[in-house]
């Protein structure tokens, strides 16, 4: 309860500040989006634009969005070190004042798709009117922080979600020096995919629901036995099944072992500096740094330099990146590492389409405490039999007679009367007017290109489990893929579709769904639904479509065509749309 009440202020603090200037101090100076290309650093700043203009975000704040450098992948570290240089170049000696939030939101999105085009950060949720997006969960339920803290940089990521309530001290401060890290009590499985915290001795014997500790030590992704010998784990007494982070655990036991577990951290501005300064030095980076990994693994009084030549989740050149984590190392060994405990919190991951359904499309906890709804800003049939209880809409006008199975999602789309769609199916951007049948588990994606200076559409159509990452190094192993659950060997025999190169963009020796070349181009975003529902339905059914007459493209290349403003204001006309039909309905009621 303490945990749904406290969120729901925030939600409701943010609310006021939607559209009206701030006053100084009361929010964040500066608010910075990274991006990993100029295509993306583009749509995102079209984004912000429009929002803006729409007044949905608080005024007189300098947003920004930090594109990296051209080259090499550099990681969420790198980005951070390139932010820096980007407020210095920008700010110069001012920024040492400001407050700033810094949201790396740099990923292409491969596992949840629908947001690889306009960015994990501008994922919908069902909430707010105008509706939010990740953007403002984040500024939402990081409303109480600017206020608490001395100037420096609050890092966090575009998917994940931390809902807390800090009991009777009201709010966390961020004002020591060094860095400060959020902490959630989370089981071991969950430790073992994120970074670990490792916490000085404590003589309060009392739990609170916040509490200053310092740490000893920082693991990242440790395995359990690593946990145990490094007196990472903690008892629970009493703590219930409700006290453990958001996605961490189906099923705990009481008297159960814990550890606690990362999400964002802080960092004071003389670190910033002391990392620009660095970054400075060395000119290029030429190697993936994890902000998390290789700045937080180097802090603490227990901290030591093995991790720096674990390279095991690593997939770029070794020798440098090693180089790399060592000098990061004696850079940083010393600074200390503040953590807040927050025992009555949830940390929750929106990354991947299974992660997306769960929690918006059924009845999940994250649901009840952020107060998501099965409907929102949408026209939807009044008939509830044609409806599923638990499927949701968002920002979307379906026909009176369409159907929705439960677990499924539906945003920013148009369906018609003779449109039913399967359970746990994901549909977004599209127009679907003429009959379809849309199977269980299907994921719809529409994307405007701009190709040649015409406007043309495309969509994406597979199955929600999909795995579009997994790839293979020869034409020979393709049949290894799977698309809708099948070889995709014999989807291309059904579509008519030769293996030759050609089928392929990008890499010739990483072959996978995201870059095989099998989506059709249409001139009208309803005929690119219906020819892409019609291949989906062909490997379904075992049935033929002859895709050869087709432009095709791969999503990689639709992303690089990719029309924001077209997609902006198609999402744009449907907001309108509602708000007319609900302005009617008003004044009808009235």
């Amino acid at each position: 309860v303490a945990l749904r009440e406290s969120t729901q202020r925030k939600l409701r603090k943010f609310s006021e500040l939607r559209g009206k200037p701030v006053a100084a101090g009361e929010f964040w100076d500066i608010v910075a989006i990274t991006a990993a290309d100029e295509r993306q650093e583009l749509a995102y700043k079209q984004q912000l634009s429009e929002k803006l203009k729409r007044r949905e975000l608080p005024l007189g704040v300098q947003y920004h969005v930090f594109v990296d450098p051209v080259g090499a992948k550099i990681g969420n570290g790198g980005s951070t070190l390139c932010a820096l240089q980007c407020l210095e170049n920008l700010y110069g000696d001012k920024w040492n004042s400001f407050t700033i939030l810094l949201i790396h939101s740099g990923g292409y999105s491969q596992r949840l798709p629908n947001a690889s085009a306009l960015g994990k950060i501008f994922t919908a949720l069902p909430l707010g009117n105008p509706i939010y997006q990740m953007l403002e969960l984040k500024l939402a339920m990081y409303i109480d922080f600017p206020s608490h803290m001395n100037p420096g940089i609050l890092v966090t990521c575009a998917d994940d979600i931390e809902l807390y309530s800090p009991g009777e001290s009201g709010f966390i401060r961020f004002d020591k020096p060094g860095f400060t890290a959020l902490a959630h009590p989370s089981s071991l499985t969950v430790g073992t995919t994120h970074g670990v915290f490792v916490l000085e001795p404590f003589d309060h014997s009392e739990r609170k629901d916040l509490e200053y500790r310092c740490c000893y030590r920082f693991l990242h992704k440790p395995s359990i036995e690593i946990m145990h010998q490094c007196d990472a784990v903690f008892r629970a007494r009493n703590f219930s099944q409700q006290d453990f982070a958001g996605d961490n655990i189906p099923s705990l036991k009481l008297d159960t072992e814990y550890v606690y577990t990362d999400s964002l951290f802080y960092m004071d501005h003389k670190s910033a500096k002391k990392l620009l300064a660095f970054y400075e030095k060395i000119g290029t980076l030429n190697c993936e740094i994890d902000a998390y990994g290789d700045f937080l693994q180097a802090l603490g009084p227990g901290a030591t330099m093995e991790y720096t030549r674990n390279t095991s989740n690593v997939t770029k050149e070794e020798s440098e990146l090693i180089d790399m984590r060592q000098r990061i190392f004696h850079l940083l060994k010393g600074t200390s590492l503040n953590v807040v405990v927050l025992n009555n919190s949830k940390f929750y991951h929106i990354g991947t389409t299974e992660e997306y359904l769960f929690h918006l499309a059924s009845d999940s906890s994250l649901k009840s405490e952020l107060g998501l709804r099965f409907i929102a800003s949408s026209i939807v049939p009044a008939i509830p039999e044609c409806f599923g209880k638990t499927s949701c809409v968002i920002q979307s006008i379906l026909d009176s007679r369409c159907s929705v199975a439960p677990g499924s999602v539906v945003e920013y789309s148009r369906l018609g009367p003779d449109v039913s769609v399967g359970e746990n199916c994901i549909i977004s951007g599209s127009y679907i007017i003429t009959k379809a049948v849309l199977p269980a588990y299907s994921f719809v994606c529409s994307l405007s290109l701009k190709m040649n200076g015409y406007l043309k559409h495309s969509t994406m159509a597979f199955g929600v489990q999909d795995n579009l990452k997994k790839n293979v190094k020869t034409l020979s192993d393709i049949k290894l893929l799977q698309f809708f659950g099948v070889s995709l060997l014999s989807c291309l025999d059904s579509w008519n579709l030769k293996v030759t190169e050609k089928l392929f963009s990008g890499n010739m020796t990483s072959l996978s769904l995201w870059t095989a070349r099998i989506f059709p181009v249409c001139c009208s975003l309803s005929d690119s639904v219906t020819t892409s529902l019609k291949m989906l339905n062909a490997v379904k059914n075992k049935s033929a479509f002859n895709l050869n007459s087709y432009q095709l493209l791969s999503i990689e290349e639709m992303l690089g065509y990719k029309d924001v403003e077209d997609m902006v204001a198609y999402r744009e006309q449907i907001f309108q749309e509602i708000s007319l039909k609900k302005k009617q309905s008003d004044l009808e009621t009235s």
